[in-house]
């Protein structure tokens, strides 16, 4: 005897049978020549609806995040940019994000991610310009994001000795210094550069307190070189200066629907970005207060000023740096201003 046959279950359609759509065809069946990509559903509407949302394209990005010192500032970044990074706890690998531009989410340690995705793994990644320089992976750079672990300052690969040490500069260094480093690559080739035969030893980390016992000099990252000076160092040589990057895999970048979702990730990303650290101020002025009110107002382009109903003066708006406001509301409302609002930023898309 045959048992009945069941067919998956979801929350409001558990009767309807799959069918074939794709996103070209999201309101009608698939051609049998479409070259688009299939998709199942059983929901004529949830297609559509993806479509609507992204142009033409339904979950085609693979995205990896960086694990580690960058992963705070990382996740509070996407989730500004309303892409919420979701997973089932802070030490989950797998996430998602509800957009349907991206399909799945890896988190992985940022030393990874970029031989990952120009190994075609994932399409998209976030990393610094450090560890695409020190694992040498061909990867296009879509552009850089202006965020750190503390702040939105870059990085630096730096050489750093004892306080103690006579060394102005890494070509001054003797044949034989041991150096300590987590970039052995990028290490090695810029002592090769400065003509120092030196001594490269890997570290796993706390690299800053193996001088001067177990090494000679270390290359270590820092964002503010608050932790070499405690560690009894100071910096003699930059190796290279690393912002964080979203970067691409150069044949997912080729793709025409691939890259236009990657360039409205960025969009969203940059703009919010260009948003922090800034308000935007709107006010009303009268006819007679509105030159002086404008020589006063810092803005990022010409501010915007319109005509109020009736002649009776004018609405100004404008965007300025959210460490001015203190100074400039008070300053604003003595030339004559009224009705001054300052309001929060989310994005700021040129």
């Amino acid at each position: 005897m045959r048992r009945p046959t069941t067919r998956p279950t979801c929350s409001k359609r558990s009767s309807r049978p799959l069918r074939t759509v794709c996103s070209r065809h999201p309101a009608g069946p698939r051609p049998k020549n479409c070259p688009g990509p299939r998709l199942r559903s059983r929901n004529r509407k949830t297609c559509a609806a993806n479509t609507w949302r992204t142009g033409s394209f339904v979950g085609v990005l693979k995205l990896v995040l960086p694990k580690g010192s960058l992963e705070k500032a990382t996740l509070d970044l996407f989730s500004d940019a309303d892409l919420a990074v979701d997973r089932s706890s802070a030490v989950d690998y797998r996430a998602a994000i509800d957009d349907p531009r991206i399909d799945e989410v890896r988190i992985l340690r940022p030393q990874e991610i970029p031989v990952y995705v120009a190994d075609g793994l994932f399409d998209l990644g976030v990393t610094g310009r450090d560890w695409i320089a020190e694992t040498g992976s061909d990867v296009a750079s879509l552009g850089l994001l202006h965020y750190s672990k503390a702040t939105a300052r870059p990085v630096r690969i730096v050489v750093a000795v004892p306080h103690a040490a006579s060394y102005e500069k890494a070509a001054d260094l003797p044949p034989g210094t041991r150096v300590s480093t987590e970039y052995p690559e990028l290490t090695r080739r810029f002592f090769e550069d400065q003509g120092v035969d030196a001594d490269i030893r890997l570290s796993y980390g706390a690299t800053e307190a193996k001088v001067p016992d177990i090494v000679d000099v270390v290359v270590d990252l820092t964002e503010t070189g608050r932790a070499l000076q405690a560690a009894g160092l100071r910096i003699i040589d930059t190796i290279i200066t690393s912002h964080t990057e979203l970067i691409a895999n150069p044949e997912s970048y080729a793709d025409p629907v691939k890259r236009h979702a990657m360039e409205q990730i960025l969009t969203l990303l940059e703009g919010t970005l260009e948003a922090r650290g800034k308000v935007l101020v709107k006010m009303n002025v009268s006819p007679s207060s509105l030159e002086e009110v404008l020589t006063l107002i810092p803005s990022m382009k010409s501010p915007t000023v319109n005509e109020l109903a009736g002649g009776a003066g004018y609405a100004v708006e404008t965007v300025v740096a959210k460490t001015q406001i203190n100074v400039l509301i008070p300053a604003l409302r003595d030339k004559g201003a009224t009705d001054i609002l300052e309001l929060p930023l989310a994005k700021i898309v040129h």
